[in-house]
């Protein structure tokens, strides 16, 4: 069968509406031909290659209506959006051919110009007119953007009906902006969604985009549907979203558009995508989240009523001997509460029982109780206890159901559920340095390990800070903490290094800078230098404090420093996070009983393991060494230890000679 003839763009002038050919700029700029395509990559970054090309329409250089956005704005004021939207489809389609370039082409249409395209073509197979275009349907992938919401969605699926016929794909443009809903996506069912660049813009420095993406990445794999971002303009924002494991992207730092396709992307992009190291993604801790009192044991207490007598509230609290209140109700609404002892005090008194035992109860009540709801913020909770109004604690509180009387609470059961709240959140960040906690922490480890990356896994910890932390407070002591978590912020390289708080003087931080122990060196030096003005001048001066040990004896410890224990982790010699962990804090014990403060471990392929010291310092002066800690100032270090190898595991040891 004979190919059919090739569609000029001229012949498809009379197809279009009369307003072509009217004499406005834009529908002049149509009949003669003034617009042209230029073509922007889609790489893939898993490959680094290039994947298709976008297809974006200009107008002639240098005049009024040579941008998209002004061609938009003209088509709309010479209504003349559907014709100007099927010509720049059909321009897309006739360069892409004349240049017989590999690859597929994406091509921008709206929901109503493609409804009105396909009623264009009549009787024709869609596929016959893109082909008669110069370009094959199944290399064509039709990506629907939305200047207005689709109201009406029965046309449009049929014909997106006939545009899978026809062999071509579907893409849907700036999800998360504008129009394209999640109605849309679920309507369309597209082989490809472009996360809008609002999303892809600094996503290093925003956790809660990181959240979003995270959260579209999932609502893609119900769908089948292959996820492109957009706006890709920096190497951060490559490398995390790579990590991320989206399949395409796009943006000026793989490629910027031109009249011609490109058959590769931009070095720097290609360095990235072939970069090993992992992308250090943002972390803003997890939120205390509301609805905890579901989770206490909260006292199904009997009620009263505002008419129930004062000796029927007397029986209850004596049948029921563990009852700390009662509530009283109107209905199912919760009016008021009676404490325990201070009712059962009133009714042990002379002739209270003559005198009021029949009477209601209201009178010895709480008329302003602390009514809690089962789903309250939880720093409503922590008002409560923070409260100068400490009778809430003595009484209890009522908790409600959506309004409904559920039960009573007591002060300790309030006590326990906000502490489980905080310590649940200070797992994900921690409160003090505001540094990620330890599920972060392992998270980022295993994606390290996940990846087959080579990294350096440290465990810092202050030595001697108990005692300094007794001698001086909580509150210089919490400066000192600060101050090791600036340090390690400060010396290590945020694209590529984490740095993790997981409680206490305890720190992680997780290197994939090739020089970690020049800057673990820094961290320890700096801390020397800048802790000692922690201490009082009689401190400084003896190079230590008189203090309690463990055992409660007295003795003296010299001024609080600094030990870095490492790992130096090689892909593939292991697999989960609780190794690296377990084995860093065993070279944690290797520094803390090194003089230089840092020593390190290396496993291996096989899982085997050596360990290593940094040269020891000199004897030199006890009160200026013992704050100093930098292996270049000893004027005698020690020579090189020699390593005895052995497997990894819980009995693992590294002997040093």
């Amino acid at each position: 069968m004979p190919d059919a003839p090739r569609l000029s763009l001229r012949a498809l002038l009379p197809s279009l509406s009369p307003r072509v050919r009217g004499e406005g700029p834009l529908a002049r700029l149509l009949r003669a031909g003034g617009l042209h395509c230029v073509f922007q990559p889609l790489a893939d970054l898993r490959e680094g290659n290039i994947y298709s090309h976008e297809a974006l329409i200009r107008g002639p250089e240098n005049s009024p209506l040579q941008s998209p956005d002004a061609l938009l704005a003209q088509a709309r004021a010479e209504d003349l959006l559907h014709d100007f939207e099927l010509l720049c489809v059909a321009q897309a389609l006739t360069q892409w051919g004349q240049q017989a370039t590999p690859g597929r082409l994406f091509v921008n249409i709206s929901a109503d110009a493609l409804v009105w395209g396909v009623g264009l073509c009549g009787a024709e197979p869609l596929a016959h007119v893109v082909r008669r275009l110069g370009v094959a349907p199944h290399m064509v992938v039709l990506e629907i953007t939305e200047h207005e919401r689709v109201h009406d969605l029965v046309p449009l699926r049929d014909a997106l009906r006939q545009v899978h016929a026809s062999g071509m794909r579907l893409a849907l443009d700036d999800f998360g902006d504008g129009h394209s809903s999640l109605r849309l996506w679920s309507e369309v069912r597209p082989d490809f969604v472009k996360i809008d660049k609002y999303f892809t813009r600094d996503i290093g420095q925003h956790p809660e985009k990181l959240q979003m993406l995270q959260a579209i990445r999932g609502i893609a794999e119900v769908f089948g549907t292959t996820l492109v971002a957009e706006g890709i303009e920096t190497s951060d924002e490559l490398r995390a979203l790579r990590d991320l494991d989206i399949s395409y992207g796009q943006g000026y730092l793989l490629g910027r558009p031109a009249r011609t396709a490109r058959m590769a992307i931009e070095p720097p992009a290609l360095s990235v995508l072939r970069d090993r190291r992992v992308a250090v993604l943002p972390h803003g801790g997890q939120p205390m989240r509301p609805g905890i009192l579901r989770n206490l044991l909260m006292a199904q207490a009997p009620t009263v009523t505002p008419c129930t007598s004062n000796d029927a509230v007397a029986e209850l609290f004596r049948t029921h001997g563990d009852l700390h209140a009662i509530a009283v109700l109107e209905g199912e609404r919760p009016v008021a509460l009676i404490n325990r002892q201070e009712f059962m005090n009133h009714y042990a008194t002379l002739y209270f029982r003559e005198v009021h035992g029949r009477k209601p109860c209201m009178a010895f009540a709480s008329t302003s109780p602390r009514v809690v709801e089962m789903d309250c913020d939880v720093e409503h909770l922590v008002g409560i206890l923070t409260s100068q109004d400490q009778r809430y604690l003595n009484d209890g509180f009522i908790v409600t159901d959506n309004g409904r009387y559920a039960g009573l609470g007591t002060g300790e059961q309030l006590v326990r559920g906000v502490t489980e709240a905080r310590i649940e959140a200070a797992r994900h960040a921690n409160p003090l340095t505001f540094l990620p906690g330890n599920i972060p922490i392992s998270l980022h480890m295993q994606r390290l390990l996940d990846h087959r990356a080579a990294f350096v896994a440290c465990y810092a910890d202050l030595n001697h800070f108990k005692p300094f932390n007794d001698h001086y407070g909580y509150w210089r002591g919490d400066q000192m903490i600060r101050l090791v978590a600036r340090l390690a912020l400060t010396h290590c390289d945020p694209r590529a290094d984490f740095v993790g708080h997981v409680g206490g003087d305890d720190f992680m931080l997780l290197f994939q800078s090739s020089d970690w122990l020049a800057r673990c060196q820094r961290i320890v030096d700096s801390f020397a230098r800048e802790a000692i003005a922690l201490f009082d001048e009689s401190a400084r001066q003896e190079g230590g404090i008189w203090a309690e040990d463990r055992h409660g004896v007295n003795r003296f410890f010299r001024c609080t420093t600094l030990s870095i224990g490492a790992v130096r982790v090689s892909p593939g010699s292991m697999e989960h996070a609780e190794e690296v962990a377990n084995l860093a804090a065993l070279a944690k014990r290797d520094a803390k009983q090194s003089h230089a403060g840092i020593a390190w471990r290396d496993a291996g392929p096989g899982g085997l393991v050596c360990l290593r010291r940094a040269p020891r310092r000199g004897p030199g002066p006890a009160r200026t060494r013992s704050l100093h800690s930098s292996a270049t100032e000893s004027p005698h270090p020690h020579p090189r230890p020699t390593w005895i190898f052995q497997p990894t595991g819980e009995t693992a040891r590294a002997h040093v000679r």
